[in-house]
């Protein structure tokens, strides 16, 4: 309900807006995917064939409630772009996924193995950077 100005200058330290978006996203009730696709998503990231993982993860996305698909869509061509400029920005797909993945992809409780999860999270992010023609 904040009206922001952009043109204000504490918006101009990329810092400050990648910890908005990141904060927006983290307080949504539910993550960009939706708790009942978790354990898909981490299933599917675990399959060892190359192309079978990629078709899984791929059905998954399009499996996706329209507003969470749309939204993953536009923000992960956006991430895409960050890491065409990794050279600059130091923002490589494995950068890009540590940070995200744990705010994209989170479990409905905190139970089980929180450093395992992770890795798988941050998978699947990395995963979605790197295919994201297939995909999307």
């Amino acid at each position: 309900d904040e009206q922001l100005d952009l043109d204000d200058g504490r918006w101009e330290d990329i810092h400050v807006v990648t910890g908005a978006l990141k904060l927006f996203l983290r307080e949504l009730p539910e993550p960009l995917v939706p708790f009942s696709h978790f354990d898909k998503f981490i299933a599917a990231i675990k399959i060892q064939d190359p192309s079978l993982r990629g078709r899984c993860i791929r059905d998954l996305v399009l499996s996706l409630p329209p507003a969470h698909h749309d939204t993953m869509e536009v923000l992960f061509r956006h991430l895409c772009r960050v890491v065409e400029h990794k050279e600059e920005n130091r923002m490589s797909v494995q950068s890009v996924a540590i940070v995200f993945g744990p705010t994209l992809l989170r479990p409905a409780s905190e139970e089980g193995n929180m450093a395992m999860h992770m890795v798988f999270q941050n998978q699947v992010v990395e995963h979605i950077l790197n295919h994201y023609g297939y995909i999307f």
